[in-house]
């Protein structure tokens, strides 16, 4: 498992890669901490999931310059804290430079929370050059 892209992203706020195929398929397992939840019930707040999904279809993509351009996103069920959640990235669509990515994440009772699709992109050199 060779990962080519976002390999300075901290683990604890976007997920752990548990599989990476280059331009077909990743996962993501997010571990749900206190430092996650947004009320004293401990829902987690929706922009960590975002974020592990996010990073689980750069991996899918897994080229050091892709970025996400666009995303479509439904929050199904709620987080909690002391929840893991592993999300799936596969590539549905390759056009040129482009890429789109289906992401599923699921909970331990392999609830679907989460689904998304990841509009990437292939810059010829990295966005801050």
């Amino acid at each position: 498992m060779e990962i080519k892209t976002h390999r300075e992203i901290n683990p604890k706020y976007s997920g752990v890669p548990l599989a990476v195929e280059t331009d077909k398929f990743a996962s993501v397992i997010l571990e749900l901490t206190e430092e996650m939840k947004a009320d004293e019930k401990g829902l987690v707040h929706g922009g960590f999931i975002f974020s592990a999904a996010d990073y689980c279809s750069m991996l899918a993509v897994n080229h050091p310059n892709v970025v996400l351009a666009k995303a479509e996103v439904k929050f199904l069920k709620p987080a909690v804290v002391g929840e893991h959640i592993v999300f799936e990235g596969i590539v549905i669509e390759k056009n040129e430079n482009k890429r789109t990515v289906e992401v599923q994440g699921k909970n331990e009772q392999n609830e679907i929370i989460f689904t998304g699709k990841f509009y990437c992109v292939i810059t010829p050199k990295h966005v801050l050059d």
